[in-house]
């Protein structure tokens, strides 16, 4: 699925998050949004799931402009979302969260409470978490898992929520480097696999510059540059603003 953002703005008080902003994601495109800390990226991807409404401009998904539609209604059309911090139900286990979402996916909400979920629920959820590695845990809370297996849980959740768009915002945050690169990886073969438009935010510009075939800068909510790694590695307002000369050296 084609996303595609046009002109679109947001302002908090005096301030515009996001100022204008225009950017095309092919479908089944893997992009990376980076910049400095307050550029707006995550605003950016606010405006995109529906969390925020837009005060002006368009999001467009194959065509169809969805900026005032719910985030419910976008998430049906489907934009998926994970979060810099996992989002998830605390007290249920892995298996639950899944089971939750995707009964709620298929708007039974009336089933949520009920001991045994509708059929098909459990299976579904159980493929989800073959898919991203969490079936050793499928029984454990999501409070005391890893934070690793906390940010795949969110992941399961908006997987099973079947979209064709994913925002990950920060997915590797607070990781250490082994366990950055293990997430990442599994992030890439979820794309290969479902063919995703996926977008993620993401700090380490190692990871940036290896996995992303295009990489969109943010600052201060407009857009600096957009192009390949190579061109961003190479672009001196980039430099300048985020980057700096000991990343270019990378």
């Amino acid at each position: 699925m084609k996303l595609e953002i046009r002109h679109l703005t947001k302002a908090f008080g005096g301030v515009r998050a996001i100022d204008d902003v225009s950017l095309a994601f092919p479908s089944g495109s893997l992009s990376a949004i980076i910049g400095p800390n307050g550029a707006g990226k995550s605003t950016f991807f606010n405006l995109i799931s529906g969390a925020f409404s837009a005060d002006a401009g368009q999001v467009l998904l194959d065509g169809r402009d969805v900026v005032r539609l719910s985030k419910a209604e976008r998430m049906q059309l489907g934009i998926g979302r994970a979060f810099q911090v996992a989002s998830c139900f605390p007290t249920m286990t892995v298996a639950e969260n899944l089971m939750a979402a995707v009964t709620a996916h298929v708007g039974q909400w009336g089933n949520l409470a009920r001991r045994f979920p509708p059929a098909g629920m459990r299976e579904r959820a159980g493929e989800v978490m073959e898919l991203v590695g969490l079936t050793h845990v499928a029984n454990v809370q999501a409070a005391i898992l890893s934070h690793g297996d906390q940010k795949l849980l969110d992941i399961a959740i908006a997987l099973a929520l079947e979209p064709k768009v994913l925002l990950l915002d920060e997915p590797t945050a607070g990781m250490g480097p082994d366990e950055r690169w293990r997430m990442i990886e599994r992030v890439r073969g979820l794309w290969e696999r479902h063919k995703l438009t996926l977008v993620f935010i993401e700090h380490d510009m190692d990871i940036v510059f290896q996995v992303a075939s295009t990489i969109r800068v943010l600052c201060y909510g407009r857009v600096l540059a957009e192009g390949t790694p190579e061109d961003i590695r190479n672009n001196q307002a980039v430099i300048d603003a985020y980057l700096g000369t000991e990343a270019h050296a990378l």
